[in-house]
């Protein structure tokens, strides 16, 4: 974290694999797309200003950016359908909170430029989008 006298920090961080390459990339895996935007997050939560609200907002995207990769792994190994898709909606919701927290970081300006994390909020999306299709499909099979 910087110093109290930083309002606001740079903050730069690698961009992951366009959506294009990934869907065409046959080694696609769920689970490593979501410890690579943890390690993002982690890299974003270091680059927050050492103020109070910098601590704060730290503290709280770090828990929810975090928990979406490990809760994955948790349905993969669920007892059932049910537990299955209940482990999903956590990861679901988790991701949705980190969400809000970014936009909190970027109309806040606590990283500068705020646009730096438009690729981050982008693949908050598309992670977003991706689980509740997950959870989607699940509720339909479960039905069958």
């Amino acid at each position: 974290m910087k110093t109290k006298s930083t309002p606001a920090t740079k903050f730069e961080y690698p961009t992951s694999k366009s959506k294009r390459s990934m869907v065409m990339d046959r080694d696609f895996d769920l689970q490593d797309r979501l410890i690579d935007y943890a390690v993002r997050i982690i890299k974003l939560s270091e680059a927050l200003p050492d103020t109070r609200a910098g601590k704060h907002v730290c503290s709280q995207i770090l828990r929810s950016g975090t928990s979406p990769a490990p809760n994955y792994g948790e349905a993969q190994g669920a007892e059932s359908r049910a537990d299955f898709i209940h482990k999903l909606k956590v990861a679901l919701k988790e991701l949705r909170e980190t969400e809000i927290w970014l936009k909190i970081i970027t109309k806040a300006k606590l990283i500068r430029p705020p646009e730096t994390l438009t690729p981050l909020l982008n693949e908050t999306d598309e992670l977003i989008s991706i689980l509740f299709k997950s959870i989607d499909t699940a509720k339909k099979n479960d039905k069958k």
